[in-house]
C-alpha cells in the first residue's frame, strides 16, 4: 500500500470514528493516532476479507457435523454485524496473525488495550489468546492446592460450570460488554445472527427453533443503541418468558459453536518448533536448549508454565491465578473513561485511582455488565486471598507476530512489551531500584512499583540471578512455541 492509499485509509477511518452513532466521543476520550487508524482499517479489511472467504464456504458446506459447528463458529467470530455499531468483530482483538491476540502493533505498543464497537471505549486489561483456550478446565477449587483453578479470562470469570466449557461461556461475555461489543442485550447478539447468511446452516445444526423468536416492533432501535441498559430494565428487548428462554438458549448454541471453532485445528494446532522437536522431528539451537533447561531449572518459569507432566497437554500454564507484581499501566486509556461519554456510560468510575482488583473482582461480581458466569456462593470466603491475583496465561503462540519489527504486549494490563522486558521483570523485580514511571532505565535498570502488592507472588520470581544471556537464551526457547513451524 503506497502512502496515498495509507492516508486516504486513515481519513476513512477517522471519520468512521466520528460518525453519527459510532464514536460517543467526549471531552476525555483517547485519540487513536493516525499509524493506529493505518493499522485498524488494515484489519479491519483483512477481517472482512477471511469473513468472505469463510461466507464462500456455506455453498459446499462440510456434511460432517462437527466441522459444521466449526464453521459456525469461525462465521461468528468474524461477525461484525454482532456488534452494536456494527463495525467490530470479535476477530479485531484476536487474529491468527499474533497467536489470536491484538493484531495492532500501534495499539500493543502505545495503549496495551483496545477499542470497543464503541470506538473511544478501551478494557482495563489486553485482549488474551483464545487459541488453547477450550482446554483449560472447568473453574474448581482444589483443596490440595488451596487454590481455585481453570476458568477463562485473566480474572477467570468465565468459570464454564454452566455450559461444561469456560471457552464458551468465555465467547458470551464480549457481545454485552459496553466497551467491547456494546450490545444492549445477549438477545440483540441472537436477533443479528437470525439476519445473517448462517442462519439456515445454524438451524440445521441446532434445530429451527433457534430463531422461532417473535422479535418486539422497537428490537432495532433497542439493539443499535449504545451503552449499559438501565437498572429497571436490564433486559431492554422485551420478549415473553418463552422467547427469552429461546434467546437464550441459541446464545449459549452460538458461543458452543465459537468454541468448537476455537478447539479445532486452525486454532488449537500444536504445530511449533516445540512440538516439532518433541515428536523428534526438529532439534533446538544450542540457545533454545539452554533457555529450556533454564525454563525448567534455575529461572522457574516451569512452577507455572508447566509443560506438562503425565497425561498432561503441554500447555505452559497451570491454570491457577498468581501476582507477579507487574506495574500500573499508564498508556490505558481505561484511567480517563472517568466521565460519561456521548452514550452516558462511564466505563471507570475510579479514574486514575483504579487498582485492577484481579480474580477478587470477578468473585465480588464487580464486573457484572461482563460476567458471563455466575460465582458459587461457596468460593466468596476466597476474595481476599485473589486479590490482584490474574490467571496464569499460557505461553503458546507468546511471540508469534506477522513481521519482526510487530510490537505485541504482554502482562494483563499490556504494560510490557517485549519478551525481553518480561523476563528481565521476572528475573530482577526485587534486585533494581524502584523508579516512577517513564523513568530514565524503566524495566532495565529499575522498575515502577507493583500495581498492586496484595498477595505478591515472591516464591518464583524476583530475583532469578540470571545473567543477560541467560535471559536471551529464555527469549529464544519462548519463541519455539509459536504454532506454524511445521505440518503433522
Amino acid at each position: 500500500m503506497n502512502t496515498t492509499s495509507l492516508a486516504v485509509v486513515a481519513m476513512i477511518a477517522a471519520l468512521a470514528l466520528c460518525a453519527p452513532g459510532a464514536s460517543g466521543a467526549d471531552e476525555g476520550a483517547s485519540t487513536l493516532s493516525p499509524r493506529a487508524l493505518q493499522e485498524i482499517a488494515q484489519v479491519e479489511a483483512e477481517i472482512d476479507r477471511m469473513e468472505a472467504r469463510t461466507l464462500d464456504r456455506l455453498a459446499t458446506p462440510p456434511d460432517n457435523e462437527v466441522q459444521q459447528v466449526e464453521l459456525l463458529g469461525k462465521l461468528m467470530l468474524y461477525d461484525k454485524q454482532l456488534s452494536v455499531n456494527r463495525n467490530e468483530a470479535c476477530a479485531f482483538c484476536h487474529m491468527p496473525e499474533t497467536g489470536f491476540t491484538g493484531p495492532v502493533s500501534e495499539l500493543n505498543r502505545t495503549m496495551g488495550s483496545y477499542p470497543g464497537s464503541v470506538r473511544t471505549r478501551f478494557g482495563n486489561r489486553k485482549p488474551q489468546t483464545h487459541s488453547y483456550a477450550p482446554l483449560s478446565p472447568v473453574l474448581h477449587y482444589n483443596p490440595g492446592q488451596g487454590d481455585l483453578v481453570g476458568g477463562n479470562f485473566w480474572d477467570m470469570r468465565a468459570t464454564g460450570r454452566r455450559l461444561g466449557n469456560p471457552a464458551a461461556e468465555q465467547a458470551e461475555g464480549p457481545p454485552t460488554n459496553p466497551v467491547e461489543m456494546g450490545l444492549a442485550d445477549a438477545a440483540c447478539a441472537v436477533y443479528r445472527a437470525s439476519q445473517r447468511p448462517y442462519r439456515a446452516m445454524f438451524e440445521r445444526v441446532w434445530g429451527p427453533q433457534a430463531f422461532a423468536i417473535a422479535w418486539p416492533r422497537d428490537v432495532e432501535k433497542v439493539c443499535d443503541r449504545s451503552g449499559s441498559p438501565p437498572a429497571a430494565d436490564p433486559r431492554p428487548v422485551h420478549l415473553s418468558t418463552l422467547d427469552r428462554g429461546r434467546a437464550g438458549a441459541t446464545f449459549d448454541q452460538m458461543a458452543q459453536s465459537i468454541e468448537g471453532y476455537e478447539i479445532s485445528t486452525e486454532v488449537t494446532a500444536f504445530t511449533s518448533k516445540y512440538d516439532a522437536v518433541q515428536a523428534g522431528k526438529a532439534q533446538f539451537t544450542p540457545q533454545e536448549s539452554e533457555g529450556y533447561d533454564l525454563f525448567r531449572g534455575k529461572a522457574q518459569c516451569n512452577a507455572c508454565h508447566r509443560d506438562g507432566g503425565p497425561g498432561e497437554d503441554q500447555l505452559f500454564t497451570d491454570f491457577t491465578a498468581s501476582n507477579i507484581g507487574t506495574p500500573a499501566n499508564p498508556r490505558l486509556p481505561y484511567y480517563r473513561e472517568s466521565k460519561p461519554d456521548a452514550g452516558r456510560y462511564t466505563a471507570n468510575p475510579e479514574g486514575a485511582a483504579f487498582v485492577d482488583p484481579g480474580v477478587a473482582g470477578f468473585l465480588a461480581a464487580r464486573n457484572l455488565l461482563s460476567q458471563p458466569s455466575a460465582v458459587d456462593a461457596r468460593w466468596l470466603k476466597l476474595e481476599p486471598d485473589n486479590l490482584a491475583r490474574i490467571q496464569v496465561p499460557t505461553l503458546r503462540n507468546v511471540d508469534k507476530r506477522p513481521y519482526p519489527d510487530f510490537v505485541k504486549a504482554y502482562g494483563h494490563n499490556g504494560y510490557f512489551t517485549s519478551l525481553k522486558q518480561v523476563v528481565h521483570f521476572y528475573n530482577t523485580r526485587d534486585v533494581l531500584s524502584p523508579c516512577a514511571p517513564n523513568a530514565p532505565g524503566e524495566g532495565k535498570t529499575c522498575w515502577p512499583a507493583p500495581e498492586s502488592k496484595k498477595n505478591m507472588n515472591t516464591s518464583h520470581m524476583g530475583r532469578l540471578g540470571l545473567s543477560d544471556e541467560q535471559e536471551n537464551a529464555i527469549v529464544s526457547f519462548l519463541r519455539t512455541l509459536s504454532d506454524g513451524y511445521w505440518t503433522r
